[in-house]
């Protein structure tokens, strides 16, 4: 009789399963292969010229960079509360986390203008050597990668807004979302180490 009410139990309890749909993880795994592979030609065309690659860092103001990732760390902060307070039925609590995460990263677009105009204000274009082609590739394709995250964020929204918010694949789409959202964010501190930190 205690066997059956274990079995009963275990069943009774939800699978444990990864968050959001798999194809969102397999979208994770190709752009960070893609990512790893620009990191390559990165680094590969350093080493070729290391003195021209530290002469061009150093137009880089590091402390932009250091604002930026708090930043961005920040809204995958907000993000996992939102995932958490859904899952808890708190809609409106939320609500509101997907709206500082949007705060954020509006933030984030702001500073990351800002920098490219003063470096090119400062005669460092894309055309200018090979560290800011790279620089302007990767931190350009991170920018629209976080111009299709409020997207996403606009589904949460939508999700958390509709009739049945309480629904699984109504979750699954937030934490789906999520995952774009932290996928980005760990893109942007790779791209801040390899751009701003590594000597």
């Amino acid at each position: 009789m205690t066997d059956l009410k274990t079995d009963l139990a275990e069943k009774s309890k939800p699978a444990r399963t990864v968050p959001g749909q798999p194809d969102m993880w397999a979208f994770v795994l190709f752009e960070t292969l893609v990512f790893t592979a620009y990191f390559g030609f990165y680094l590969f065309s350093r080493g070729r010229n290391p003195e021209l690659f530290l002469h061009a860092q150093a137009q880089l103001d590091l402390r932009i960079g250091v604002c930026n990732t708090l930043i961005l760390l920040l809204s995958s902060w907000s993000v996992a509360r939102c995932v958490q307070s859904a899952r808890a039925g708190a809609y409106r609590a939320a609500l509101r986390d997907v709206f500082i995460t949007a705060a954020f990263a509006a933030v984030f677009l702001f500073f990351k203008v800002f920098e490219w105009v003063r470096l090119v204000h400062a005669g460092n274009g894309v055309d200018s050597n090979d560290f800011f082609m790279y620089y302007f590739f990767l931190t350009g394709i991170h920018f629209v990668h976080l111009l299709i995250g409020f997207v996403v964020l606009g589904i949460i929204v939508y999700q958390l807004r509709s009739p049945a918010p309480k629904s699984q694949s109504s979750q699954e789409l937030v934490e789906t979302g999520a995952t774009y959202w932290h996928t980005v964010d760990f893109l942007w501190v790779l791209i801040f180490a390899l751009l701003y930190v590594v000597r």
